[in-house]
This record gives C-alpha cells, sequence and structure tokens, in this order.
C-alpha cells in the first residue's frame, strides 16, 4: 500500500499542475557504514490533473501499489542536511497494485 503524504503546485513548461507525494510502507533498512538497522520509507512524487482544494483532500489515501527502484539517466543530488553531491543513477516510481510484478510500468 502507498499513502498520500501531500500535495504540491508545479510548473513544466509553464504549465501548473499538482503533484502528489506518495509514501510507500515502513520498511526495515541496514546501514552499510554501522551494520545497525532503522526504519525509512520510499517515496515518489506523480502529477495530476486535480486542482489545489481536491489534491489537499486526497492527503491520507491509501491506494494499492508499491513504489520502486528503478534505473535512470545519472543525474547529481545534494543532501540537504549535509550539503554533500551525490550521483544517483535511480529514481522510484508507484506501480499500481495489478502492475507492480511487472518491470515496465503502464502507459496510458
Amino acid at each position: 500500500m502507498v499513502t498520500i503524504i501531500s500535495a504540491t503546485q508545479r510548473k513544466k513548461d509553464g504549465k501548473a499542475f499538482m503533484a502528489l507525494t506518495l509514501q510507500g510502507d515502513v520498511e526495515m533498512i541496514q546501514s552499510q557504514t554501522t551494520g545497525k538497522f532503522f526504519l525509512s520509507a520510499k517515496k515518489c512524487s506523480i502529477p495530476s490533473t486535480f486542482d489545489e482544494d481536491m489534491a489537499q483532500t486526497l492527503i491520507g489515501t491509501t491506494m494499492k501499489g508499491t513504489i520502486e527502484k528503478v534505473e535512470c539517466e545519472p543525474y547529481e543530488y545534494t543532501v540537504q542536511s549535509t550539503g554533500e553531491i551525490m550521483t544517483l543513477a535511480h529514481t522510484y516510481e508507484y506501480r499500481p497494485e495489478a502492475l507492480a510484478s511487472r518491470s515496465q510500468p503502464q502507459r496510458v
């Protein structure tokens, strides 16, 4: 299951739209540095056709599916807390339950 945790207005090519931030289930992860465990949850953002009022009412809604790590073109990411710049070659995408076992997202 994933939960809508926020809604943010964004612009692309001069057009405004609402993006919804989705968060997956809590998972236990072991630190590669210390070996200690910590809790985390994958997040991703997905565009919507909703206006701001409707998008805000969706916060807290759960949907069937998962957030999966997928490869992408390398890009730079700055860690907000430390200022460290990292090069990443992955992102996270929402996969509806019916597609969660497939390797490619459904195209509409």
